[in-house]
């Protein structure tokens, strides 16, 4: 363990001292500002010249404040004495500071020679509260180091293979790690730093580390139990050893910030927008210039350079397994018309070439230009969507297929579920980053980018938790080390879950989410009439995910508004999906299922079917529509937007309830097809 822990040490230097947290600076702005108006105190003129009581007034308020300091100061110097001496050095600085040339300027705020002798007595006074404020502020590194020396030391202990240890924690199960009395008060001491550090960065810094000592003390003692107790098995050993290591690599960070140094392990990886989302924005910047500014010998290779790079991420995005025929046609199509656009502006370039003012085709081309990238960024934010909405649906399920083989001591099934869960685990953090590649919000990007990358270090160890479970399926500390392995992960999912919905647009989620339902009430009504109940079933599901997610989604975005008319009609329109239409649909499905598994066959009235199903898809419509309502028309995508004569555009603030649906052709590019039960027959 000692090669993994780096030194936690401490050094007072009284010529280097800085203010390093806010509440610091916080704490010295009233003395300040009280210096500062008595400095610049002069009488007034109706008054008898050098007599003014607003001067006594001031002096009175920094003498209190500059006691309060004193008395604080050495109550801090007697509670630690590693630094007594320093701090009791502090006050007697501070109590000297003023002296008399406060009051002596107070009685004749006039003279220049009683306001210079104050204002060096003012700024001594400054700098000697300055230092005793950042003498107490290394107090809370102090204190905060010699905890982490003392965990340390107690993780050691974890780690030491003695059969004390062994029967300390067979006696005690695996709740040693909540008796250690440093972890709490660490966690408590790092929330105080993080969000009071001055420096951005270092405020950064604590939070990783800051997350994994609040939430790793039940995991590190349930891995060192199912260790004692199994040390034959090199998966108990690996999930020990992943814990200790994360717990190690937080004492270490949280230790360099608190002494001023940079992490010793790089932590900052995450940063930058998503980088196909960079490229677009560079390129529109790039495409607008002066036309004596262009150079066909530099310009043209540039322009053309940044465009097939652009294009190359879009054709990876493309041919991804989870993007759809029509999905991928479309980014090839808009790809095709983004090279064509800039061919078509370099030509205006030219022909503009010397002259000051742009030409109307020039302007043309421009604007034409915009509006192709414009369509090839959207066409690659839906291919984004299709995969989050298919990856993230249903993310559980080969979590408890692994678990189930692990229970039943089938060590060959864990194995093969083992890879199932493997290629989820990496679908999930391949869609995830697809997202930041497609987004522009920085802080959005970088906390996906970090749950991703705990998704992937996590992800060996569940199977190796499982791997246990499977070798030892009665010991109930393997049980019990699954089941915190299983919520780690299910916490971990739903963290990288909520982190991607916050990069992807509701518009989109909730215009691909409709498309998708719409393809699984076709799948469901062709199994349905193939007599395919597990299709039927498997199907239903996707449908029942899905409309979930919507829920779910939407539930959190209309958090971010004020309540109102607007965010009540699109709650209602998910309460009448969730409470009403689901259930429905969920008893149509199980009926259906029954009658097609039952022994002969039993008929199952379809009609009934279609009608349930058409209710899922026109609820979740519905709650797009809703949302879509306090909108502008210049931020409405024209390819999902269609309002019916109905429900115009003029017209969408007002509840489709209430505009009715009868004759209301929803597909009015599908010739002979104007409703989602036409479609799915």
């Amino acid at each position: 363990m000692a090669d993994h822990f780096g030194p936690i040490t401490l050094k007072w230097d009284p010529k280097n001292l800085e203010i390093r947290t806010i509440s610091v600076e916080k704490t010295l702005e009233p003395l300040v500002l009280q210096v500062t108006t008595l400095v610049n105190t002069k009488g007034p003129s109706k008054k008898k010249k050098g007599r003014s009581k607003r001067a006594h007034v001031l002096v009175a308020a920094v003498e209190k404040a500059t006691e309060n300091f004193i008395e604080k100061g050495e109550l801090i110097a007697y509670e630690n004495p590693d630094i007594k001496q320093e701090m009791l050095s502090a006050v007697e600085e501070v109590r000297e500071a003023m002296s008399t040339a406060a009051r002596d300027f107070a009685d004749d705020p006039c003279s220049s020679l009683k306001r210079g002798n104050m204002v060096r007595a003012a700024r001594n006074l400054l700098s000697a509260v300055t230092r005793l404020l950042i003498l107490a502020d290394m107090v809370d590194v102090h204190l905060l180091l010699k905890s982490l020396r003392v965990l340390r030391t107690e993780v050691e202990s974890l780690r030491d293979d003695s059969w004390q240890l062994n029967e300390l924690l067979l006696k005690n199960n695996h709740s040693l790690c909540w008796q250690f009395s440093e972890w709490k008060r660490i966690g408590y001491q790092n929330l105080f730093w993080n969000g009071n550090l001055r420096e951005d960065e270092a405020e950064e810094d604590l939070k990783p580390p800051g997350s994994v000592l609040r939430t790793n003390p039940e995991l590190l003692g349930m891995c060192s139990n199912v260790y004692v107790r199994h040390p034959e098995l090199a998966a108990a050993k690996a999930n020990r050893d992943y814990v200790f290591k994360q717990v190690c690599e937080a004492v270490n960070t949280i230790s360099d910030v608190a002494q001023g140094k940079g992490p010793s392990v790089p932590q900052h990886p995450y940063d930058g927008p998503g980088e196909l989302a960079a490229a677009l924005d560079d390129f529109d910047e790039h495409i607008v210039m002066d036309p004596l500014a262009y150079n066909e010998v530099r310009t043209r290779p540039s322009l053309e350079e940044r465009l097939e790079s652009i294009i190359s991420g879009a054709a990876l995005m493309a041919d991804s397994s989870c993007t759809r025929d029509e999905r991928r046609e479309r980014i090839v199509a808009e790809c095709n018309a983004v090279r064509q656009a800039l061919q078509d502006l370099l030509s205006e370039y030219m022909s503009n070439m010397g002259t000051k003012e742009q030409s109307e085709g020039l302007e043309r081309a421009l604007d034409h230009m915009c509006r192709k990238t414009r369509d090839l960024r959207r066409q690659l934010r839906k291919a984004v969507v299709d995969h989050v909405s298919d990856s993230f649906l249903e993310t559980n399920v080969p979590l408890l297929v692994l678990i189930e083989a692990a229970k039943a001591g089938n060590e060959k099934e864990v194995e093969e579920y083992a890879l199932v869960f493997t290629e989820h685990a990496n679908k999930l953090v391949e869609v995830a980053n697809l997202a930041c590649s497609m987004s522009g919000n920085e802080d959005g990007v970088k906390m996906v980018r970090y749950a991703a990358a705990q998704i992937e270090n996590l992800c060996p160890q569940v199977i190796n938790a499982a791997r246990i479970l499977a070798a030892r399926p009665r010991s109930k500390v393997a049980q019990e080390n699954m089941d915190v392995f299983r919520d780690a992960w299910e916490n971990q999912v739903r963290i990288l879950t909520e982190a991607v919905d916050d990069i992807t647009t509701i518009d989109d989620f909730l215009a691909v989410s409709e498309n998708h339902i719409l393809e699984d009430v076709n799948k469901c009504v062709l199994a349905l009439q193939e007599g395919d109940a597990d299709t039927l079933d498997r199907t239903a599901g996707a449908i029942r995910g899905r409309s979930s997610r919507v829920c779910n989604v939407v539930g959190a975005e209309m958090d971010n508004y004020e309540p109102g008319i607007y965010t009540e009609r699109v709650l209602e329109a998910v309460k009448v999906l969730r409470d009403q239409v689901m259930p429905n649909f969920a008893q149509r499905v199980e009926v259906a299922v029954d009658a097609l598994s039952s022994n002969p066959p039993k008929d199952v009235d379809e009609n009934e079917f279609i009608d349930a199903s058409r209710l899922v898809y026109d609820g979740v419509r519905e709650i797009r529509r809703a949302v879509l309502m306090n909108r502008t028309d210049e931020e409405l995508d024209p390819e999902d937007v269609e309002f019916d004569e109905h429900y115009t555009i003029e017209t969408r603030s007002k509840s489709s309830a209430h505009t009715g649906d009868h004759g209301v052709d929803e597909y009015p590019d599908i010739s002979g097809i104007t409703t989602a039960r036409n479609r799915a027959i």
